[in-house]
């Protein structure tokens, strides 16, 4: 089947890498020529496990092409997916600009029936301004006027597990009241059928509220756990030992409910604020989703707070050197958007302090966003970052951060304090070591 779609992002380059994969020929679009040249040439604007390999595959296979010509691109595909961002506008509510001006760039060289996809994350109601775009373009040709459906088809990707999730859904959402539309999608996705349909269909607008209703409660789940953390903290419990307990509620689970230094990402934050901003535009309030946001924004700032109390106000960090693990907002990405380390490392930087950073995969990503920052420097490896620190903070709880030569580490920054905002290590076996050893949610150790 022949399917195009408008954007190289994350959600588009999964998403054609993937359909290419399983044998569709795709066309993958987007306006930056620079983009398009690279990916040519094989090189990815993205870090994901495993993207790498099926992009150059499929290229090589020629089931999957990458093009800026739009005209080219609405020719191909009898399925037109939209999928380029969102981003926050000033109040909060997701910026549509980009998702319309990919629906008009549709209905100007259209000739024939096309069913548009809104792949990427939008509000309710947002198919219907597609529809109007569109029908708006159409309305000025004169002669046959193609038809065309819109579909809602939100991702449900997770970051450094995209393709997995991609290529053995879980579900897949189609919003959509067309029988022919229906049908279409069906051949899209008929290879992900083969053991039992995983497919739930339903109205438009609840596949659009589909989407921000889930990160919404997966976002809630993780607020609520670190909000229980704080009080544990303060009353003297250990969140981990509450978090098995409760995890073993089948009703409940382990999914999400790990204590830390908050979530970041490019979905959460935006989708949370995005869902509250519709809310209200309605006249609803949502005091439960303005609390998740709220504690979440609190949650970021906890390891500095952590690390000042420790040396007696933020005033003694002057001067300091913060050795930090982890700077993308969750392992196996390089994602560093609404990263907790940027929080940290701002405010670090703000006091006066140094910082020695480490991530296996962001370090490009953070000399694009602090590029020859005075007060950072990026570290070869995760021991060199604790060359006389006086502290170490952990952000991401990348698995090589999970059993560390300790010994090697002493020598390094004899100052032996860690501040864990992942709660990688045991609180016994530090002390024991002679740790400091501040994390989340359980009682600090010191020396």
């Amino acid at each position: 089947m022949k399917i195009s779609i408008f954007g190289t992002g994350y959600v588009g380059l999964v998403s054609g890498a993937c359909l290419a994969e399983i044998g569709h020929d795709v066309v993958c679009m987007d306006v930056d020529p620079v983009k398009i040249a690279n990916l040519n040439v094989g090189v990815l604007p993205i870090w994901e496990p495993g993207l790498d390999v099926l992009v150059d595959r499929n290229f090589k296979d020629g089931r999957l092409r990458f093009s800026n010509d739009a005209a080219q691109a609405v020719a191909h595909g009898d399925v037109q997916f939209i999928a380029v961002g969102t981003p926050p506008d000033e109040d909060g509510s997701a910026d549509l600009q980009y998702v319309l001006a990919v629906a008009q760039t549709i209905a100007m060289h259209m000739t024939n029936y096309k069913v548009v996809v809104n792949k990427s994350t939008v509000p309710v109601g947002t198919a219907d301004k597609v529809s109007a775009a569109i029908g708006a373009v159409l309305a000025q040709r004169t002669g046959d006027v193609p038809a065309f459906d819109v579909v809602s088809n939100p991702e449900f990707l997770k970051e450094g597990a995209a393709v997995n999730d991609f290529l053995h859904p879980d579900r897949i959402v189609i919003g959509s009241a067309s029988e022919r539309a229906k049908a279409l999608m069906a051949d899209v996705y008929e290879p992900f059928m083969r053991n039992h349909d995983r497919t739930i269909h339903m109205d438009v607008r609840s596949a659009e509220l589909t989407k921000y209703a889930a990160n919404a409660m997966l976002a809630t789940k993780i607020s609520f756990m670190n909000e229980v953390a704080n009080l544990a903290e303060r009353l003297g419990a250990d969140i981990e030992q509450v978090r098995k307990g409760i995890g073993s509620d089948p009703r409940i689970g382990y999914h999400f409910i790990y204590p830390g230094c908050g979530y970041g990402g490019s979905c959460f934050p935006k989708d949370v604020q995005a869902l509250g901003r519709t809310a209200s535009q309605i006249g609803y309030d949502t005091p439960l989703l303005d609390a998740v946001e709220a504690v979440n924004k609190r949650q970021k700032t906890t390891l500095f707070t952590k690390l000042a109390n420790h040396f007696g106000g933020p005033t003694n960090l002057q001067g300091k050197t913060i050795a930090v693990w982890g700077l993308s907002f969750k392992p196996k990405t390089d994602d560093m958007r609404e990263a907790p380390s940027r929080t940290l490392m701002e405010a670090l930087w703000e006091a006066g302090a140094k910082v020695q950073a480490f991530d296996p995969v962001a370090m490009t990503e953070t000399a694009r966003i602090y590029p020859d920052h005075p007060l950072l420097t990026l570290s070869v490896d995760k021991y060199a970052a604790l060359a006389g620190a006086d502290a170490l903070v952990i952000c991401t709880e990348w698995q090589q951060f999970r059993a560390p030569d300790f010994d090697e580490m002493e020598l390094r920054m004899p100052s032996k304090l860690i501040v864990d905002g992942r709660n990688l290590y045991q609180p016994a076996k530090m002390q024991a070591a002679g740790w400091n050893y501040l994390s989340v949610g359980r009682a600090a150790v010191t020396v």
